[in-house]
Parts: C-alpha cells; sequence; structure tokens
C-alpha cells in the first residue's frame, strides 16, 4: 500500500519497510529540502564568516557522535574524548609532512584521503586502550580512566616528544596546498564546508547503521543493564571494546578533518575542557539520539558566537570583557547545562520529537 502523509494510515509487510530511511513520501521531500539547503541555498548566500561558523558546527557534530555512542547508546561515561581528536589529527598532519609517499600518489592528491582513514584506525586502537578499564570499572571510576587519556596523550605524549618531531617546537605549519584531495585543494572556507557536509553524512549514515545493527542492540543492552546483557549471552567486554574502537575511530576523522580549517597545528587545539564540551553538547542535544547530536552542536556554536558578537560592541566601553571572553563562554556553557537539565532534561531532540508528534498526528495531537 502507498504511504500518505499521517503516519496512522502507514503499515509495513516485511523488516525492510519497518527499517527504510524515508518511510513516507512527506519525509522523503523533507530530506531533499534539506540536501538543498545544505548544498545549493547555504554556499550561495552565507559569506566566509558564517561559513566558518558551520564548519564548526560540523566539527563538533563529528567530535560528539563519538561520545554520544560511548555515553548514549553504551553507557560508558568518557571525558577525554579531545585526545582522540587529537590523536586523528596528528596522525594525519605526520602523515602529510613527513610520511615519504610515493610521487604518484602525492601528483593523485591521495596522501591526504589516506591519512585520515589510517589517523581514524590509529585513534580508534589508542580508545581502545584506554577502554580496557571499562571491563573492571565503570561510573566515577570510568570517568576517572578516561580523564587520564587526555592528561597522557595531549598534555604528555604530544606535548612534549609528537610536537618536536622535525624540530618545529610546539606547531606544525601546513602550507598552502598541503591539503588536497585529488585535484581539489582545500584552501578557503567553502571547500571545507563541502569536505565537512560529506564527513558528516558518511559518519552519521554509519553510526545509524551500527545502532540498527546486532552491536548497537548489544550496545543498547550493555546501557540498559550490563549484567542482564550478559546473561542473555554477550560479550560486554567486546562490544564496551568495540564502542570505544568506533568512537575513537570517528575521533580520528574529525581531527583530520580539522586540520583542513587550520594553518597550523598546536596542543593548544585539543584541550580538556573540549572533551567537557563535547558531552555538554549530547547533555544539551539530548542523550541517546543522533538528532541531539546535530542540534546540541548547533545550539552550542551559534550560542557561543552570538555571545561573542554581543560582546564586541561592550569593548569599547569595558574593554576587559573582550580579554575575558573565553571565562564568559565557559561561564555560559555551564549555565546552558543546569538550564537544560532543569527545564529541559531530555533535551532537544526530545522537544523536536514532541513537534513532529503534534504535526503528524493533528488533528488528534492530543
Amino acid at each position: 500500500m502507498s504511504t500518505t502523509f499521517l503516519p496512522c494510515s502507514v503499515y509495513h509487510e516485511n523488516y525492510a519497510q519497518d527499517h527504510g530511511w524515508w518511510q513516507t513520501t512527506f519525509i522523503t521531500g523533507k530530506m531533499i529540502l534539506l540536501a538543498v539547503v545544505l548544498l545549493g541555498v547555504i554556499p550561495y548566500f552565507a559569506d566566509m564568516y558564517s561559513l566558518s561558523v558551520c564548519n564548526q558546527i560540523g566539527y563538533t557534530i563529528l567530535g560528539a557522535l563519538g561520545v554520544q555512542l560511548l555515553i548514549g547508546f553504551c553507557g560508558q561515561v568518557t571525558l577525554g574524548h579531545a585526545a582522540f581528536i587529537a590523536v586523528g589529527a596528528y596522525t594525519s598532519t605526520l602523515l602529510i609532512l613527513e610520511f615519504p609517499w610515493p610521487k604518484i600518489l602525492i601528483t593523485a592528491g591521495l596522501a591526504y584521503p589516506i591519512s585520515i582513514l589510517v589517523a581514524a584506525i590509529v585513534a580508534g586502537l589508542w580508545s581502545v586502550l584506554f577502554g580496557l578499564p571499562s571491563a573492571r570499572v565503570k561510573g566515577f571510576y570510568l570517568i576517572l580512566t578516561t580523564m587520564a587519556a587526555q592528561f597522557i596523550t595531549v598534555d604528555f605524549i604530544i606535548t612534549q616528544y609528537v610536537s618536536q618531531i622535525g624540530g618545529r617546537g610546539q606547531a606544525f605549519s601546513l602550507p598552502p596546498g598541503t591539503i588536497k584531495i585529488g585535484p581539489w585543494v582545500i584552501d578557503n572556507d567553502l571547500k571545507v564546508y563541502y569536505l565537512m557536509l560529506v564527513l558528516v553524512i558518511i559518519c552519521v549514515i554509519g553510526i545509524i547503521n551500527l545502532l540498527r545493527s546486532r552491536s548497537g542492540r548489544a550496545w543498547v543492552a550493555i546501557r540498559d543493564n550490563d549484567i542482564s546483557a550478559e546473561v542473555m549471552g554477550i560479550n560486554v567486554v567486546w562490544y564496551k571494546l568495540m564502542a570505544f574502537f568506533v568512537a575513537g575511530f570517528i575521533g580520528g576523522i574529525a581531527g583530520s578533518f580539522w586540520i583542513s580549517n587550520l594553518a597550523a597545528i598546536s596542543p593548544e587545539h585539543f584541550p580538556w575542557f573540549w572533551s567537557l564540551w563535547l558531552v555538554g553538547v549530547i547533555l544539551i542535544g539530548g542523550v541517546g539520539s543522533i538528532h541531539g547530536t546535530v542540534f546540541g552542536s548547533i545550539f552550542m556554536v551559534v550560542v557561543i558566537e552570538l555571545l561573542q558578537l554581543a560582546v564586541i560592541p561592550l569593548a569599547d566601553i569595558y574593554p576587559k570583557l573582550l580579554i575575558d571572553f573565553l571565562f564568559i563562554k565557559e561561564a555560559a556553557f555551564g549555565l546552558a547545562i543546569c538550564a537544560f537539565m532543569i527545564f529541559e532534561p531530555n533535551g532537544l531532540a526530545y522537544r523536536w520529537w514532541q513537534m513532529k508528534n503534534y504535526f503528524n498526528l493533528w488533528p488528534f495531537s492530543y
């Protein structure tokens, strides 16, 4: 039977229909409209500043996807995810700048794409290393072990050793033309934007398909009750480590992407506060929801940018405001977390779900 606008008229005859991506023509229309906006409207009308904000949102989505997988779907609390993003960024950078690539690969512009894949794998394996304690500990103790990943990786290994490779001091410079995919040199915000869209779409589709698989069901079972999951025959340790690997893998992609937006990379780009920020993004967006990852990223980046735009005119009267903007940003982040925990504990994704239900079930939305 053909589907219509109202979900109450839709029924499924097989498993494939029940798990279809776009189950009604209305949803298909919405996705086509979204594609038009992302691929046509935003690039055509946005200036360089707006594109840089979009790129920041995309980077936040890529970083928060791994955190959402660990916390929202597998129940493994993490406060060191910036370390795995840093591993991906530095692995990709070192491969581009230091690895003796065959000339044919450099000419074909394949060094950067290959470095993204290698960086993702390295970050995933590094994440598994710090996920090993999850086999024995959880809750507060797991938080401490994931925090250790941040301080060991960024503050010790990267700062004291990796950053010294090639005698560069603390920063790796990325000369113009270094980041390229085939003949496409990524040297402005518009090209970075298109790269961001491709990576975000691939990662979101990959995560959603994983969550619909046997592994995704095992992660949810572990999140809800790991003892019951083990009784049902789920290898809890294996699936926990798999979750850490996938989260680190996506974090490595985020780091590899972010170097395309930077002229130079240093450990200061990956502070511990960024790990905390990503956790706040999924709390605001909605824990256990891919929509929540996107909504939370948009909300946090846009709010901070609006706050900065509001502070700049006041800087002539109170110059110290501009100097102390970092502290204002952190205060706004804390207030946003508190406000959502009190007034909207289920996050923006829950509000979006309510809005969809209201329109889909109209006129019987009560």
